[in-house]
């Protein structure tokens, strides 16, 4: 798949383009054993708090043609992938439609979307929980730092 690091550079430095958002923060990469389909390299994530004056279906589509912009294909669910970008949160906007889910439907029981996102919002309340009580009921051990913020 590439550089796995360089990708989520340029993710970011493109995200950082769309016109009406403004990166506001940005959490350490962590590394993580693949989710889903198993047979692929290790994931890294991390989160980005921004400010934007796009809608979220306008965000979704700048985020998707972005995605499309560093070769992201579709091929396999959870498969191996250039880059993977989702919404989670989006002010305090409930969203559920074909097309988009806020919050994102999975993201209380994953380490490797709660850890990044403690790093850059760590009182974020979630449906009335605290993202600390969030990150205590779930399994944490295969997370691990792989580079410190350099915001």
């Amino acid at each position: 798949m590439g550089d796995r690091l360089e990708y989520l550079s340029k993710a970011i430095d493109k995200i950082a383009e769309i016109q009406g958002c403004n990166i506001l923060n940005k959490s350490s990469v962590y590394e993580t054993e693949p989710w889903g389909y198993e047979n692929q390299e290790a994931f890294l994530n991390l989160c980005i708090s921004i400010e934007t004056s796009l809608s979220p279906y306008e965000l979704l589509e700048s985020l998707q043609a972005i995605e499309l912009e560093l070769d992201r294909v579709r091929k396999i669910h959870w498969g191996p992938r250039t880059i993977d970008i989702d919404i989670l949160l989006f002010d305090d906007i409930i969203c559920e439609d074909d097309k988009l889910t806020i919050p994102h439907p999975r993201m209380r029981e994953r380490a490797f979307v709660l850890i990044p996102l403690y790093d850059i919002e760590k009182n974020l309340i979630i449906d009335g929980i605290k993202l600390e009580d969030l990150i205590n009921k779930i399994d944490t051990r295969g997370i691990k730092e792989y580079k410190k913020n350099d915001f």
